[in-house]
């Protein structure tokens, strides 16, 4: 069975069609020789090499300043090369949370100083980020966190515990979020703080998951002191910040594109004469365009300075539905001998079996995330 995957080209300018046969040419010399398995980890699989050839083409902090690093393009133009590499399966780890949030944070809330210092860094793909927020017994919980900020003569000493870190042994820096403010309500007295992860009294240890992998850290504080000018913003105003910090982080395709190779998979293992094969990845495409067109929607929403937050959580809400419930069709249609016969559909379905449970995690749990729709909705 032959389906075109490719993701549809709703972005109907000449530059946006240009942008995309670019990128494509690029990727097919980047991108050509990785296995299934490997392309299944795209956004998440860490391979500085890449992100440094990305940036040097110009596709990391498109939408930045110039005067950043940037290059000043559109938030539809930085969406087309994001699903580009996700539909290629790229390995974009090393840079991604720097160029999805971590820079647009900067950009908003940073001084003149940190974006100067760091945002340049940023585009070029060398400076990568990670993302404080999780912590013990927290859960989704992000305002029940315990980790401590005192001002101190030379700056912040953090005391506390940060969990689920993605590529904190790798990262140069992470943007946590702290409480500076014991005696302030439960969403007051937070703020956030720009940590340099060489810091003496910071303890990274790897987590290994499901699969194997140690992608997840615990960060452990003990009196760990950063300078006055590491807070990003104004203090006791983090919970505002991570807020549309979170925004950012839900409202890119990789949010129901994580279990796309395994789509990939299946439509080349298909029978063309099996009506059940058949059916089921036509009602899979049809979901996915679907969840692509109101991901666009996002772009768009950004492109002209709207706040996505409610479409953000639908869309994540919606994909992550159907990116862990692919796993499970692609054992139904292909158990077995099918499975067998077709050992890259295997090993790429084998994998995504084991990490596809943290991807309702990842980024706010369902429960969260409908909290956020039925609030929109005046429910709660």
């Amino acid at each position: 069975m032959t389906t075109d995957l490719s993701i549809s080209r709703s972005d109907s300018s000449a530059a946006g069609e240009a942008l995309r046969t670019e990128v494509r040419r690029f990727l097919e010399k980047h991108v050509a020789n990785l296995s299934p398995r490997k392309k299944a980890e795209s956004w998440t699989a860490f391979e500085p090499s890449f992100s440094l050839a990305l940036g040097e083409r110009g596709w990391i902090g498109m939408t930045w300043p110039a005067r950043y690093g940037g290059h000043d393009r559109s938030a539809l133009e930085r969406y087309v090369v994001l699903e580009e590499l996700l539909a290629a399966g790229a390995p974009c780890g090393a840079h991604w949370i720097a160029d999805r949030q971590s820079g647009p944070l900067l950009l908003r809330y940073g001084t003149e100083a940190q974006k100067e210092r760091l945002l340049p860094r940023m585009a070029r793909g060398e400076l990568y980020f990670c993302i404080g927020m999780s912590e013990p017994d927290a859960g989704s919980d992000v305002a029940a966190l315990r980790t401590r900020a005192e001002r101190v003569a030379d700056g912040w000493r953090i005391n506390g515990t940060k969990l689920w870190t993605t590529n904190a042994h790798r990262a140069h820096y992470m943007i946590a979020l702290v409480r500076t403010d014991a005696q302030a309500k439960r969403h007051d007295g937070l703020s956030q703080l720009l940590i340099d992860l060489k810091t003496p009294g910071i303890t990274i240890r790897p987590i290994r998951n499901l699969a194997g992998e140690k992608d997840f850290n615990e960060v452990v504080f003990q009196d760990a002191v950063v300078p006055h000018d590491a807070l990003l913003g104004e203090e006791g105003h983090g919970w505002a910040q991570v807020t549309a910090e979170l925004a950012l982080e839900r409202s890119g395709p990789e949010r129901y594109l994580s279990s796309l190779q395994l789509m990939v998979q299946m439509a080349e293992a298909a029978d063309a004469s099996d009506a059940g094969q058949v059916e089921a990845i036509g009602r899979l495409m049809a979901e996915l365009a679907t969840l692509r067109a109101m991901s666009f929607g996002v772009a768009g929403m950004l492109t002209r300075g709207e706040r996505p937050n409610v479409v953000a959580a639908i869309v994540k809400a919606l994909g992550n539905d159907i990116e862990q419930r692919l796993p499970q069709v692609a054992h139904d249609l292909f158990g077995g001998g099918a499975q067998a016969a077709h050992p890259a559909l295997a090993e790429v379905a084998q994998y995504l079996t084991q990490v596809a449970p943290s991807f309702s995690l990842r980024g706010g749990t369902r429960e969260i995330l409908r909290g956020i729709i039925a609030r929109e909705l005046g429910l709660r």
